[in-house]
């Protein structure tokens, strides 16, 4: 079993809180969300706000807060191979209700498939808030170009 190493980002401002499903090998390893590589999440966001890509975990907090967005994940604890979603057991959710409390959420909405999944099945009858799914920031979600991520993630500045 796996804890999440990673505690969430947020604060009184943030009106759109970003889920996605647990954090990779990567991620873990740097302390920070989305931190392999090759995940296109920073770049996307960057894009969307118009702003430069964030490049330490300082920058990173940062870049979130500065722009009303909280990021955390639906996972708290799993058994999980590497950092394939697809390997996702025995499941423990996070708690949102601190961040949806304290913060001025209008909209969650979920990195991918997968998450979207695990919210629905864990955390969507608590909050009472149903999610919207975007297209996965992830290497493995080859068939999106960063452009198309883009267009589509643009909704969460509306």
């Amino acid at each position: 079993m796996i804890q999440h190493p990673i505690a969430p980002v947020y604060d009184e401002a943030s009106n759109v809180l970003i889920l996605g499903s647990f954090p990779s090998v990567k991620s873990r390893e740097q302390g920070f969300f989305y931190g392999h590589p090759q995940n296109r999440f920073w770049r996307v966001l960057s894009a969307v706000y118009e702003k430069p890509v964030p490049q330490t975990v300082e920058d990173k907090k940062a870049f979130l807060l500065e722009n009303g967005v909280a990021v955390w994940d639906v996972i708290a604890s799993c058994d999980i191979q590497g950092s394939a979603d697809s390997s996702i057991r025995n499941a423990q959710p996070t708690d949102l209700g601190e961040i949806l409390a304290k913060g001025k959420i209008r909209q969650i909405y979920v990195n991918g498939r997968k998450a979207e999944q695990l919210y629905r099945k864990y955390q969507e009858k608590q909050t009472g808030l149903k999610a919207v799914c975007l297209p996965s920031t992830s290497p493995a979600n080859a068939a999106w170009s960063v452009d198309r991520l883009v267009e589509a993630w643009k909704v969460i500045r509306e």
